[in-house]
């Protein structure tokens, strides 16, 4: 509603006046549970925001015109899809090291891109109990019950790299324990309250002019 979202304005407003650094981040393979825990050790010196892009871009200011402080609205231009506010006391370069070193394994989902080949030999599955068999079988899998065993019949690749994975997939990879995705914050833009700064980090993340086209397409609908 519309009282969250100027609340949320106001937020933002007086932690820019209140924190020195302000970092501009994306995110791979979103996992709240890895998130929430970032946010944990990280909460005596530094917050995040992220979800309302829209909303944040507001707070910042969306043009030099209408910036909260200098070079705001640089900041805004970055806000898009999987991407949030870092604001914090830490200096640069720990807050650079710690995310560039921090990761998070975790499983891939549906639509995820497979990073690896992924092909089973057929024979016993010694893994699995009897019991996941039908599972194995409703996945796509060719497997049978060989005296209590479950066993591959034929080779089986479950995935190539470069796969978008469909919801078996993913699925079986799960079961097989197999963990291609990774959790991580990549910090991609820095602005400075004290010294007046904005600065890439990523030059990969830049808006290109299509979409700041774009984006000034959904701020008018606003």
């Amino acid at each position: 509603g519309l009282e969250t979202k100027q609340a949320m304005v106001d937020k933002i407003r007086s932690c820019v006046d209140k924190y020195p650094r302000l970092f501009v981040f994306s995110v791979d393979n979103m996992r709240n549970t890895h998130f929430k825990q970032i946010r944990e050790q990280w909460k005596e010196h530094s917050i995040f925001f992220m979800g309302k892009n829209r909303v944040m871009s507001l707070a910042l200011g969306r043009t030099e015109e209408e910036e909260y402080n200098d070079k705001l609205h640089r900041v805004s231009k970055l806000l898009r899809n999987q991407r949030g506010l870092l604001f914090t006391s830490q200096n640069e370069e720990n807050v650079v090291e710690f995310f560039d070193e921090h990761a998070e394994n975790d499983f891939l989902r549906t639509g995820g891109i497979a990073e690896d080949t992924v092909e089973l030999e057929a024979g016993p599955m010694t893994q699995f109990s009897h019991a996941i068999e039908p599972q194995l079988r409703k996945l796509g899998m060719p497997t049978e019950l060989k005296k209590g065993v479950v066993t591959l019949m034929q080779n089986y690749t479950v995935c190539k790299e470069g796969d978008r994975l469909t919801s078996e997939q993913a699925q079986i990879l799960k079961l097989l324990g197999h963990q291609q995705a990774k959790f991580k914050l990549n910090m991609i833009a820095l602005w400075s309250r004290e010294e007046g700064d904005f600065k890439m980090l990523r030059e990969d993340f830049q808006l290109t002019e299509m979409e700041e086209d774009e984006e000034n397409d959904d701020d008018n609908e606003l």
